[in-house]
């Protein structure tokens, strides 16, 4: 008895100690309040695009678990929500264009962008393809959008240098750039690299290079540059004479597509024009962040009620454990930063309503096993025990919807997939252990009637 009071009162004050976080933020030094004197409120109000991820460093305290309303170091709001600017980029084809290109030139594209986007700062934008030719950006809370469309429609420069700064070879030639999957070289084993192809001029340029910068005894690296920085610097030990190359490393999947897709971009043939430049105003995001609170509270307490009132005690245990849920899923989407939409928002209220059905299927089977004749501990066991199959296939294929839209989709639909498939993971953990765990100690404290568990 004594020992389960003190397991509860441990996970309680754990869960009370993360919701006053959640809501205030907690830093080192400082704990809930911010050393800097300003509430997470204000800063929400005045947080810019750029700088968010440096917030924590210039004023010298470290963000251990940011607030709900800290936007410079949690949950980061879309453009729908606080307003920003929407630009629409159109590639201009050349006379003689291979149309069959256009798909990985524009991928290349989309991916410089989202680079120049991130070196600006603006690390809450999104940039999806639309159509066959024009890209759409979206910058949140942007100050100077035509300074914004002057950095972004610039033609990307790209350049081959040595540790001395010379450039040996620029974009102009270099003729493809792609990503690929095999064993290289003499090596059986299969990994990611980076596949160039030359031009006939770059083929000579490449020679060149390599041969140097093989020979020098201080650094042996060719730097790969675009605008200014630096993106990948590979070792070269012997002069390289072919049509092509790769570049070897500790590439996944996805880096090496994203520096084949960089390196591609300045090799692009065409360029890209603003056709559309529109602010867009946060009236209607405030409006519906107003709607969507409400709904979640209404829709939280309706879902308490009924708990409550079907399954009784357990029905408790469960609004405890929802309530665990709501603040570790606002946890989670603050330390990843997660861009916070409308369809987002919607996403994170369908969660919260289905965080109760695996409940719904272990107090189900609890209460039959109760019916059996079993007592309130070996009912509640078995109950979770027989209940596992059926949660975990349905979270999984729930979970397969939710990998689709992040994966296909673009824009706001991976926004509705992100906090829709957290909200699934998150569930199924606070189902199947914190509200086990509560159901446990509700018989240590010698609640034992099968009515209370609504048998």
């Amino acid at each position: 008895m004594k020992k389960g009071i003190l397991s509860f009162a441990a996970v309680m004050l754990i869960i009370i100690f993360v919701g006053v976080s959640v809501v205030t933020g907690f830093y080192l030094p400082g704990g809930f309040v911010r050393p800097d004197g300003e509430s997470t409120a204000s800063s929400s109000a005045a947080g810019s695009a750029a700088g968010s991820s440096a917030a924590g460093e210039s004023t010298g305290y470290m963000t251990l678990i940011p607030s709900i309303f800290d936007n410079e170091n949690g949950i980061r709001l879309g453009l729908d929500l606080v307003g920003g600017s929407s630009i629409t980029f159109e590639a201009q084809l050349p006379d003689g264009y291979d149309m069959s290109r256009l798909d990985s030139d524009m991928n290349s594209a989309v991916e410089i962008l989202r680079y120049r986007l991130t070196s600006e700062g603006y690390t809450e934008a999104q940039v999806s393809q639309q159509g066959t030719d024009q890209i759409v950006v979206e910058i949140p809370q942007i100050k100077n959008p035509e300074e914004a469309v002057q950095v972004l429609g610039q033609t990307a420069q790209l350049s081959f240098q040595d540790a001395d700064g010379t450039e040996w070879l620029t974009g102009s030639d270099i003729q493809s750039a792609s990503s690929q999957y095999g064993s290289v070289g003499n090596s059986a084993m299969a990994t990611y690299y980076v596949s160039l192809e030359f031009t006939r001029e770059g083929r000579e340029k490449f020679a060149d290079a390599t041969a140097a910068i093989a020979a020098r005894t201080d650094d042996n690296s060719m730097y790969i540059i675009l605008d200014g920085q630096i993106i990948s610097y590979p070792t070269v030990s012997m002069q390289i004479d072919d049509d092509g190359c790769v570049i070897e490393g500790s590439f996944t999947e996805e880096s090496a597509r994203q520096l084949a897709n960089l390196i591609g971009s300045g090799a692009l043939p065409f360029s890209l024009e603003q056709v559309e430049l529109r602010a867009v105003g946060p009236q209607l995001g405030a409006d519906a962040m107003r709607t969507s609170a409400l709904a979640g509270i209404i829709g939280v307490a309706l879902v308490a009620v009924f708990m409550v009132i079907v399954y009784r005690l357990p029905g408790v245990v469960s609004v405890l454990a929802l309530g665990f849920y709501i603040v570790i899923e606002a946890l989670v989407l603050g330390l990843l930063h997660v861009n916070l939409s409308l369809p987002g928002i919607a996403g994170l209220i369908l969660s919260i309503g289905m965080a109760v059905d695996a409940n719904v299927i272990i107090f189900e089977r609890i209460k039959e096993e109760l019916r059996a004749g079993k007592t309130v501990r070996a009912s509640i066991d078995a109950g979770f025990k027989r209940a596992f199959t059926a949660i975990l296939d349905s979270n999984i294929t729930t979970l397969i919807a939710a990998v689709v839209l992040y994966f296909f989709g673009s824009g706001t639909i991976v926004g509705f997939a992100t906090t829709f498939g957290l909200g699934v993971i998150i569930s199924m953990f606070t189902a199947l252990t914190v509200t086990h765990f509560l159901l446990n100690r509700m018989v240590d404290f010698r609640i034992r009637n099968p009515k209370a568990y609504g048998a």
